[in-house]
């Protein structure tokens, strides 16, 4: 009997010290994520330090992006910015066509984390499923299809609410502070927490839905739990089959999730950077990829339109998507923290993908600068 409860207690002991060297193993990769001699080179090996789950797209169904007879010469500066924003790879397609493509950091094969580039990925597919009837109306109250949000400070908002990042409820982003909301959920990924589970227990609202914009990455979640609910199907299965697949994405590409293998979807999304130039080329097409209504027209233009109550004067935002606060016709990006952009400019027929390590990405006038950066590389193109 008594071998019997030692070998028992071995077994117990053997698997909590597992348990915790997990934990331990994570925690320590999340402490040093964004460390300046590694950040660069965590940024395209994510899976090593999260869960995560693969995307098979099954055979590639589109050709490679094509190359243009001229290549672009980027303007005055260009060098000395790419520097300065700690940029790790850079690819712009003009007409369709890559006119530029330097990787400062890896190759073209890295799977570069997205951060909140996601976020235009999620607000993209989900006009596929609004179309297909799917989802009723955006002003469908969220948990309609998310019955855990019953409760929270989440119940009564629409989906349009959470779309314009307009919720109402409270939640900091500050990625500074330790104790901020953004950060306990990301010890919340860490540790193989869930985030549905974090989601549903926020309870204090800063407004009523759709009165206040505030950007609050967890919105994102949300939609992603609805989309789950009224699909039946799990955001990486849905993402690979309707979005990424038709328009050709050419590797694999992976999700960050959380401990119960849900996806990260508000930020964890890892692509090529030429993969990430493709969404925005989708965009820019107004939803068409090679002759295929992939995402219904009307949608990307509702999308990409400001329609979110943001300050007067301020950046715009519309479903997920950005414009510039000055926004000139065409203008919209998908920017991710540390640098990850998606820069569309119509006007220009320009597309820009950017990855970035850039740990001064929220200081004052780096927004500003990147933007009149795209707008330069757009100016240098000839007619």
């Amino acid at each position: 009997m008594f071998k019997r409860i030692f070998f028992a207690l071995v077994v117990i002991i053997t698997a909590l010290g597992v348990f915790n060297y997990d934990n331990i193993r994570r925690l320590l990769a999340v402490n040093s994520l964004f460390a300046e001699d590694r950040i660069a080179d965590n940024f395209i090996s994510m899976d090593s330090m999260f869960f995560s789950t693969p995307m098979e797209l099954g055979p590639v169904r589109q050709p490679p992006l094509p190359e243009a007879e001229t290549p672009l010469t980027m303007p005055p500066g260009f060098a000395e910015w790419a520097a300065e924003r700690k940029v790790s790879a850079l690819v712009a397609l003009r007409h369709g066509e890559v006119v530029y493509e330097e990787y400062f950091h890896g190759d073209a094969q890295d799977l570069r984390i997205s951060w909140s580039v996601a976020k235009s990925f999620i607000a993209t597919l989900f006009g596929i499923s609004l179309a297909n009837g799917e989802i009723a109306s955006l002003d469908d109250p969220v948990e309609k299809y998310a019955p855990k949000l019953i409760g929270s400070a989440y119940e009564g908002a629409t989906i349009r609410n959470v779309l314009n990042m307009a919720s109402g409820v409270e939640f900091d982003e500050d990625y500074h502070d330790f104790w901020s909301d953004i950060n306990k959920m990301g010890r919340v990924l860490a540790f193989g927490g869930s985030l549905d589970d974090f989601a549903a227990a926020i309870e204090t609202r800063i407004a009523p839905p759709g009165r206040q914009w505030q950007y609050v990455s967890i919105d994102t979640h949300v939609i992603g739990m609805v989309l789950r609910g009224a699909t039946g199907r799990t955001v990486p299965d849905l993402l690979a089959d309707r979005l990424l697949a038709p328009i050709g994405i050419q590797k694999d590409p992976y999700y960050l999730t959380d401990g119960d293998g849900v996806a990260f979807v508000l930020g964890g999304l890892n692509l090529r950077t030429r993969d990430y130039a493709r969404l925005g080329q989708l965009v820019l097409q107004n939803g068409m990829w090679n002759g295929v209504q992939v995402v219904p027209a009307d949608w990307i233009a509702a999308m990409t339109t400001a329609s979110a109550p943001t300050a007067e004067g301020a950046s715009q935002y519309g479903y997920q998507w950005w414009l510039p606060a000055d926004a000139r016709p065409g203008e919209v990006f998908g920017i991710g923290v540390y640098g990850q952009y998606i820069w569309i400019d119509r006007a220009h027929d320009l597309v820009i993908a950017v990855n970035s390590a850039n740990r001064s990405f929220s200081e004052d006038g780096v927004w500003e600068d990147n933007i009149e950066m795209f707008r330069k590389i757009g100016a240098a193109l000839t007619p």
